[in-house]
């Protein structure tokens, strides 16, 4: 047992998973949860998910050893400001966003050091395109990573503690920077996100096009993204706009190299198009080798939702 009394703000896919690791795996003596959406906190409390069920940051935060934001981003200010009245000194605080500049920036506007509080930024690198407390399961977590971005307002043993509690979830943990964090991200996440937005809503604009074609035959790469692009908006909204500059950033890189390669295929330039097809086969294969595509995940993902459906 890791913690006597755990907190998790926020009780979507990520909440709800976490809370299933901590009860099942006995990291905690008592979990409670918090969800401003009373139907959320209903559909947890049929699930058994915790000990305690709230909508008052007060009875939550209270005597807490851990507190989890697990709520859009751009909540993260307001929440620890309330936060901030009752939690006890001493107690670890972490999040699982995305942007970690942004998050630690308005946890620690209340929350740090100086008020006695211990702040260690998280991210567990895990998700479906699913919402809801109803959607989480407790291997969502298997053989991902989980990048901890510790700072002044971190300690060594809460970082310590923290690495226990993604372990016991069967994560692969990693430090980084802040800032570094949410560089990578921006590549290998928020941008691939917004492409993914883009293209579904391009092609469900094309004049000429019978809505029920596009439905019938998606079974190609148009699928793919629609299965990314069903994400949670609300997340993918505070994402974009609190990880702005890096991703602007990656959106002008982006454009540049689709223009090059419009120019490749108007100029009838096969040479370059198949040099570029060649490297990203090669990432394709040291996504695979790296393990980071794994069917039976996404198996065992769907086999976990048919048996709560059943």
């Amino acid at each position: 047992m890791l913690f006597s009394k755990a907190f998790i703000l926020g009780i979507g896919l990520i909440g709800s998973s976490l809370a299933r690791n901590l009860k099942e795996k006995q990291l905690v003596k008592t979990l409670v949860v918090y969800d401003k959406n009373k139907e959320n906190l209903e559909k947890a409390k049929s699930l058994n998910l915790a000990d305690v069920y709230t909508t008052s940051i007060e009875e939550g935060a209270k005597d807490a050893d851990l507190i989890i934001l697990a709520t859009p981003v751009c909540s993260f200010g307001e929440l620890a400001k309330e936060i901030a009245k009752y939690i006890k000194k001493g107690a670890i605080v972490s999040d699982v966003g995305s942007v970690k500049q942004y998050s630690l920036q308005e946890i620690e506007k209340y929350l740090n050091k100086a008020t006695g509080t211990i702040v260690v930024g998280g991210h567990p690198v895990a998700g479906t395109e699913k919402s809801g407390p109803e959607n989480g399961f407790t291997s969502l977590f298997k053989g991902r990573w989980c990048i901890l971005t510790p700072d002044e307002n971190s300690t060594p043993e809460a970082i310590e503690k923290l690495t226990k509690m993604w372990e016991s979830c069967d994560m692969k943990v990693d430090t980084m920077a802040p800032a570094h964090h949410d560089k990578v991200m921006a590549a290998v996440s928020h941008l691939p996100q917004l492409i993914a937005y883009s293209i579904v809503g391009t092609v469900a604009d094309l004049e000429g096009y019978e809505h029920k074609e596009i439905i019938k035959y998606s079974a190609g790469g148009f699928r793919d993204f629609t299965r990314i692009a069903g994400s949670d908006p609300t997340m993918w909204r505070d994402i974009f706009l609190t990880n702005k500059q890096t991703v602007l950033e990656l959106i002008q890189r982006f454009i540049e190299d689709l223009v090059a390669l419009e120019r490749n295929i108007r100029w009838d330039e096969g040479d370059k198009m198949f040099e570029l097809f060649k490297r990203t086969q090669k990432i394709r294969k040291d996504v695979i080798e790296a393990k980071q595509d794994q069917p039976e995940h996404e198996k065992r993902i769907l086999e976990e939702l048919r048996r709560k459906q059943a």
